[in-house]
């Protein structure tokens, strides 16, 4: 993976992005092929993806709501700090901004942030 502007290019036309809310990386698939696909305008320094990106973890996933999740694991395990958590990320990417929407679960659900660029290990500070 190569890192370009504010993205990180992968194989079969995925991009990927820092998350500021959920502290990972969130990808897309971009051009032809299996699969969901994002249009993209181009711009590596100030990207758009359309329609919107939708990252449900855990029992936010439709049909795992009444079963075992992150939140079941963590109340059994309180020993292992695992770092996973049942979640929503819901958010437009427009002109090099983050529209994080309402429901998100995370701190910056309702604000929009700028991309910020990709270094190792996660994003520039």
């Amino acid at each position: 993976m190569g890192a370009r502007g504010v993205l990180r290019t992968g194989e079969g036309g995925r991009l990927l992005f820092y998350c500021p809310g959920c502290n990972e990386m969130h990808q897309v698939q971009t051009g032809d092929g299996p699969g969901p696909r994002w249009g993209f305008n181009g711009d590596y320094d100030r990207p758009t993806f359309t329609p919107s990106i939708l990252i449900r973890v855990g029992h936010y996933v439709p049909g795992h709501e009444n079963g075992p999740c992150w939140c079941t694991y963590a109340k059994e395990h309180p020993e292992d700090d695992h770092g996973f958590k049942c979640s929503v990320c819901h958010s437009f990417v427009r002109d090099g901004q983050i529209q994080f929407l309402d429901d998100c679960t995370h701190a910056l659900a309702g604000q929009t942030v700028p991309l910020q660029p990709i270094v190792e290990g996660g994003s520039e500070k």
